[in-house]
């Protein structure tokens, strides 16, 4: 059961706008999510207050192929040794957007000649820190410093530095050492703080409230059927 804006223009419908609140029963267990502004952004929690949202995407690009996987002992494409390469390349057209995977800050944004090529570097707390080399470019107010969104566009898919082609080296720190980006089990983002709980109980049992109603409704009609 949904409640959800529904948009108009002159009487007619023209599409959905924003889910305000969800239930559904699984395996007579319920669930819900509650859209509730915090930290500059809406965002999904359940009915107790944790969030619904993953702090980190699955992968920072869309429509992309792996071409190489984290290893330990890759034989390089172009220096032909056999070194590590602590990340994994997204194979995509030159000028595919590249996404933050999560909130953090940009903690480098440079070039290295001799391997990453044009690269970004965000620190997204005291734990993890991502990098995106081989960009084409850099996107607009992404510099040292800059905040950025959860699936912002902070670069392009190119092919600088040592690349054999267009692609996307991505890779994750934790604790200042390499990690699988493929096996990073995002940790969810922070609850609603303790100071709007309040606020937010309200707009949670109010909306629990008008789900109610629909489920009401929907039993009142079968029982006429």
């Amino acid at each position: 059961r949904v409640i959800y804006d529904e948009l108009f223009v002159d009487s007619v419908s023209i599409g959905l706008g924003d889910i305000h609140a969800v239930q559904f029963d699984h395996y007579g267990k319920e669930h819900y999510a509650f859209r509730y502004f915090q930290d500059d952004r809406f965002d999904y929690f359940d009915e107790t207050g944790v969030s619904l949202r993953r702090a980190f995407r699955k992968a920072p690009l869309d429509y992309y192929r792996i071409s190489s996987r984290f290893s330990h002992g890759r034989m390089h494409p172009i220096l032909r040794i056999r070194r590590a390469h602590h990340g994994v390349d997204y194979a995509a057209p030159k000028g595919t957007p590249v996404m933050s995977i999560g909130d953090g800050t940009v903690i480098t944004r440079a070039f290295q000649s001799g391997g990453g090529g044009n690269y970004v570097a965000i620190r997204h707390n005291s734990v993890y820190t991502t990098t995106y080399m081989h960009l084409s470019g850099f996107a607009s107010g992404i510099v040292q410093g800059a905040r950025v969104k959860q699936g912002q566009v902070i670069g392009f898919v190119g092919s600088t530095g040592l690349s054999t082609g267009p692609h996307l080296d991505f890779r994750v720190h934790k604790n200042g050492t390499p990690v699988d980006p493929l096996t990073v089990e995002a940790p969810p983002i922070e609850p609603v703080k303790e100071i709007n709980m309040p606020q937010y109980i309200l707009l949670k049992d109010s909306l629990m409230n008008e789900l109610n109603q629909i489920v009401w409704a929907d039993e009142k009609n079968l029982a006429e059927r």
